[in-house]
């Protein structure tokens, strides 16, 4: 019995770890307006991703480099795409402000690419 459970959650882990790699291979294809060459998950916007739901649905917390982004929906909406991977029934993206965004969140990777010292 104790193997036929051990097996389950193999399962179950491995299809959270193939929706998770989906999320996050999109989510490197949306990107700021503002700045188009560095995607969403790279300037560090995005703050958690959940799934949930007996992995159908996924939550994905984010930020924006600004409240006042004039392309704010745009980027909710694309964010919100990202998610909706195979298996997935249905994602929310979540745009919060605490903590606001700062250059401290910017990974060093990023910072480095992009020549910001």
């Amino acid at each position: 019995m104790e193997e036929l459970i051990v097996g389950v959650k193999m399962k179950v882990n491995e299809q959270r770890n193939k929706i998770m790699s989906q999320v996050v291979k999109n989510l490197e294809q949306v990107y700021d307006p503002e700045m188009p060459s560095i995607s969403v998950i790279h300037l560090g916007l995005i703050y958690n991703i959940e799934i949930l739901e007996d992995n159908t649905l996924v939550k994905i917390t984010h930020t924006l480099t600004s409240p006042f982004c004039p392309m704010a929906d745009e980027i909710n909406q694309d964010i919100q795409k990202a998610g909706m991977v195979e298996g997935i029934k249905e994602c929310i993206a979540n745009c919060t402000f605490q903590p606001p965004f700062s250059m401290d969140m910017v990974p060093e990777e990023t910072k480095m690419a992009m020549g910001w010292d």
